[in-house]
């Protein structure tokens, strides 16, 4: 799923071709995709795109006359522009905007539909969609402490969460928890103060690094937008070498995702528990790196 970095990315290229121009018209290429009826997804077009906010990890183009078209790209949704003229891709494509220029066009790999298109009118419509996370890049470490003993979730639960903070989501947590070094099973409200300092310096660090480098990867427009990248510490790198200490990375797999982590650097040597793989070892399951 695209995350902070890629959607800023994202909505910096989207500014830079589309800001000030006109939405001429509005295709919706798969019924399922726009999940709103009022104001219907027609009335969006001859408006004027006044700029481009990021709401969690949704995209909003906000229009002239207080319209807002909200994507949210979940796992696969892509965003693409084509030049005048180009075709969408067909069994891909969700939506096209169409501009005198060229077209941003809405794609979703697979065959599982989870994208979604709104068209709402009104900044409170709009905030009503937000789930209520805090910008964690922009809160001050006292806003950070505070949302994250909220609740007592562990450490990867509660970064993820976009009840309690916006735009990060498996990929950056893996990520923010290893600079941190952290266990993502730690629980929020057992972490002492000076732990809570670091992962807040981590998490800023990691977001702003990876915006910058993917912003420079990604040209006039982000052609190849992924969750795994060579460059990465831990995650999507399950086996291999840790860039800090060399020890093989770790993984938790559970649902839908995984944990990435290094033992040596993060849990003090010590193994977590996959849910399936020690069920299945019980007593041969190691239980230290060593």
């Amino acid at each position: 799923m695209p995350e902070m970095p890629d959607i800023e990315v994202y909505l910096d290229r989207a500014r830079t071709l589309l800001q000030g121009r006109v939405l001429q018209r509005v295709r919706v290429l798969n019924p399922f995709v726009l999940r709103t009826a009022l104001p219907p997804i027609a009335s969006a077009e001859g408006h004027t795109v006044e700029g481009f906010e990021r709401l969690g990890k949704r995209v909003v183009m906000a229009l002239d006359g207080g319209l807002f078209v909200v994507i949210h790209l979940m796992i696969a949704g892509r965003l693409r522009w084509l030049a005048q003229g180009a075709k969408p891709p067909a069994r891909l494509s969700l939506a096209a905007f169409e501009f005198a220029h060229g077209t941003l066009v809405l794609t979703e790999a697979g065959t599982t539909r989870r994208a979604s298109l709104h068209l709402v009118a009104g900044r409170d419509a709009l905030v009503a969609m937000d789930p209520g996370g805090i910008d964690p890049v922009q809160a001050d470490l006292a806003t950070f402490a505070a949302r994250l003993a909220s609740e007592n979730h562990t450490l990867k639960r509660a970064l993820t969460d976009p009840h309690l903070f916006a735009g990060i989501g498996n990929t950056y947590s893996d990520e923010i928890l290893h600079r941190a070094r952290l266990s993502p099973l730690a629980l929020t409200q057992s972490l002492p103060a000076d732990a809570v300092q670091r992962l807040h310096a981590a998490l800023r660090e990691v977001i702003a690094e990876w915006t910058a480098r993917l912003s420079a990867q990604a040209g006039a427009w982000p052609e190849k937008v992924t969750a795994f990248h060579p460059e990465m510490a831990v995650h999507g790198r399950f086996g291999q070498p840790c860039p800090v200490c060399g020890t093989p990375v770790q993984r938790i797999v559970y649902a839908d995702n995984e944990a990435n982590y290094c033992a040596r650097c993060q849990t003090g040597g010590r193994l977590l528990a996959d849910r399936a793989l020690s069920r299945l070892l019980k007593a041969s399951w190691p239980k230290t790196i060593d």
